[in-house]
């Protein structure tokens, strides 16, 4: 794979999860959320959409930006937070069921893809 495929790969990403977010978050809500912590106010819906728009954005920007290492790198040390934000809201604080996984899974993608562009753009050895 390319530096250029990984990112598209990486953009992908985001643009499934993300657009999922953002097309049908009512969706994602009640996929996702345990009935007991599920919001029956209008702005839940609302904010997940917008969390959707975010990464949809992301996703253009990994798809339409030259990536060196350091952005290999730097998006990769970005998503650490977010493992330890899919296990305390699923086995300390238990917000989400089982679909949170997705995410999860996205993100270990997300980590793996970076790992891989980034040994892909390292220097020739000498």
């Amino acid at each position: 794979m390319t530096p250029r495929t990984i990112q598209y790969a990486i953009a992908a990403v985001f643009f499934v999860l993300g657009g999922w977010c953002l097309i049908a978050p009512q969706s994602v809500i009640d996929l996702t959320v345990r009935p007991d912590y599920r919001p029956d106010d209008a702005i839940a819906p609302l904010l997940v959409g917008c969390f959707g728009a975010q990464a949809c954005l992301a996703g253009l920007f990994a798809a339409f930006s030259i990536f060196t290492r350091a952005t290999f790198l730097a998006y990769g040390v970005a998503v650490l937070p977010f493992f330890g934000f899919n296990y305390y809201f699923y086995f300390v604080e238990p917000v989400f069921n089982e679909l949170i996984l997705l995410d999860a899974a996205g993100n270990l993608i997300f980590l793996v893809l970076c790992v891989l562009g980034y040994r892909r753009l390292s220097p020739a050895p000498r």
